[in-house]
């Protein structure tokens, strides 16, 4: 995890944490500018709690101490600053409230998901699922609801470029697929809460029969991260109407998508024979742009 993913990943796992270590990030998202300024000490008597509670806390969040934590707190608000997005954008929509405060709400939110979970993006992980992906004899992909739409978005561009890779909606089918798998084959499980139970039952037979799993989830110490081979972290940004599920959307396919351009990288040669081909295959079902229709008109004299 990078230190620009540090406030995404608080804001988005406070509501699991303990409540002293609740108490410790609701102090830190309140005041993240304030936190990289106080001691300890300072931080443990806002949040009424002790100093080990709050290393305690650090180490949850990959920190070695008070200090490192503090660092990363500082080098994030930075950014922030430096990049005029604000710690806490307003993600409240009222019934009366005109459109360009709609607009306003939902882009930033957007916006920010997809700046904190590039923030926490782990390279080596998405180094080694693309490498497995790009040589895989099968890939399965599987998630329900918004997840699913997702994993069935990443199943069409991993497809266009001849990679063998199905997205099972149903979870019978999928299970029964998982069981399919094996040595060199890659199931990719999302689940925002990492808590969908027939997405966990999946990435677990296919882990019994020896191929990669791969979890996206926001909450890395979920059963389904706790299933997985390796784990890609996602953030989300709730608003009214768009509770977090809904809201994970963005992020999934941020995080997706960089493991396709990945694979496709690794396959160059033949990702770029794929496009050309498939390309001419749908020629036809094209209408021709203005310009080229201009060029095919006869002069008037002639009509």
């Amino acid at each position: 995890m990078t230190d620009s993913g540090l406030l995404g990943r608080i804001r988005t796992e406070l509501p699991t944490l303990p409540v002293a270590l609740q108490r410790v990030a609701e102090q830190i998202l309140i005041a993240p500018e304030e936190t990289a300024r106080a001691t300890i000490i300072d931080l443990a008597e806002r949040a009424g709690t002790s100093t080990a509670t709050v290393t305690r806390f650090c180490r949850l969040f990959g920190h070695r101490g008070y200090a490192e934590l503090r660092v990363a707190v500082a080098t994030e608000t930075g950014r922030a600053a430096q990049a005029r997005w604000d710690t806490d954008i307003d993600r409240e929509i009222g019934p009366d409230d005109p459109l360009d405060h709609l607009l306003g709400v939902v882009a930033s939110a957007d916006a920010r998901a997809i700046q904190e979970t590039a923030g926490q993006v782990d390279l080596a992980a998405v180094d080694r699922v693309a490498s497995a992906v790009a040589t895989a004899t099968r890939v399965e992909l599987f998630g329900l609801g918004s997840s699913g739409n997702a994993a069935r978005e990443m199943a069409f561009r991993l497809e266009r470029i001849r990679v063998p890779c199905w997205h099972r909606p149903d979870p019978h089918t999928a299970l029964t697929n998982a069981a399919l798998l094996g040595p060199g084959d890659v199931a990719i499980g999302l689940s925002h809460s990492g808590r969908t139970r027939e997405v966990i039952e999946v990435l677990a037979e296919a882990a019994d029969h020896g191929a990669l799993t791969v979890a996206v989830t926001s909450f890395p110490r979920s059963p389904l991260a706790e299933t997985a081979d390796v784990v890609m972290t996602t953030a989300v940004q709730e608003t009214t109407f768009r509770f977090a599920a809904l809201s994970a959307l963005h992020s999934q396919l941020l995080v997706l998508d960089l493991i396709y351009v990945a694979v496709a990288q690794r396959t160059y040669q033949r990702t770029t024979e794929a496009f050309e081909v498939t390309a001419r295959a749908v020629d036809a079902h094209r209408l021709p742009d203005e310009a080229n229709r201009a060029g095919r008109r006869r002069p008037r004299s002639e009509v």
